[in-house]
Formats: C-alpha cells, sequence, structure tokens
C-alpha cells in the first residue's frame, strides 16, 4: 500500500508518546510506502523544525525517512490544482497521482474537496483512519 502523508499527520506519529505513534512504527516495520517528493520533504523538515524549535531532530527524522527502502521519491511533471483554498496542498494530491498512491493521509479540511472530484479519484483519510488500517489496536 502506497500513501502521501500530510505534514499535518507527520507530526502526530513522529513523538514516542503520540497516540498515533503506531503509524510511523508500521512505517519503519515496512507495511507501507511513503510517497514523497523534494518539496514534501523540505516542507516535512520546514515544520518539524518550527514547531519543535530544534533542528537536529528535524534532521533525524527526515534522515529516517530518506534511508527507508519503504519511500518512493517521485516529481510531478503535473500539476492537477484540485485544492483551491490552500493552493500549497496540492503537492501532495500531485504527489499521490503521481505515483499512484491508495491514500492521501490528511486531517486537513481543504482535502474534503476530494470526496467531490471523480477525476483524477484521489482517496483521502484522516489520520485516525489510516491508523486503524495500517496499525490496528490490539484486543486486550
Amino acid at each position: 500500500m502506497k500513501i502521501v502523508l500530510d505534514t499535518n499527520c507527520l507530526l502526530n506519529i513522529i513523538f514516542p508518546e503520540s497516540y498515533f505513534r503506531s503509524v510511523w512504527d508500521a512505517f519503519r516495520q515496512q507495511k507501507y510506502t511513503l510517497c514523497i517528493t523534494n518539496e514534501i520533504i523540505s516542507e516535512y523538515r520546514e515544520i518539524i523544525e518550527r514547531r519543535t524549535g530544534n533542528a537536529v531532530f528535524a534532521d533525524i527524522v527526515i534522515r529516517a525517512i530518506l534511508t527507508m527502502p519503504n519511500i518512493e521519491k517521485v516529481e510531478p511533471t503535473y500539476r492537477f490544482n484540485l485544492i483551491t483554498e490552500d493552493p500549497d496542498d496540492n503537492k501532495y494530491i500531485d504527489c499521490a497521482i503521481t505515483c499512484g498512491a491508495t491514500f492521501v493521509v490528511s486531517n486537513d479540511k481543504h482535502f474534503n474537496i476530494l470526496n467531490s472530484i471523480d477525476w483524477p479519484k484521489v482517496i483521502r483519510l484522516k489520520l485516525i483512519e489510516f491508523a486503524a488500517i495500517i496499525a490496528p489496536p490490539t484486543p486486550v
């Protein structure tokens, strides 16, 4: 399964105490392929550093992503411009279409527009929905 992960969701999975840490662990266990572009990686790094105030930590996360065998790095040659309310979010959609991702995982409301677009079809899941698929809770 291939996914594109919005930065807001990456921030919710990388910290050990995170409720969604199992999604990061599933990535590290190669249970899914993370599709990325240079533009997405740059945003990941910028936002992690801004939110944590720690450039070293941001570099560690980016290095962890880039050294995994289950990443697919693409560079879209066409811009679909499906999200008009926040055009910066289109980098995730263009990446998803280019790599043939199963899902775009985002909690951002701007991605709701994808529900009304028939072509190109991009399925958006919220992080909690993706977590239930990739790392379902273990019954007690």
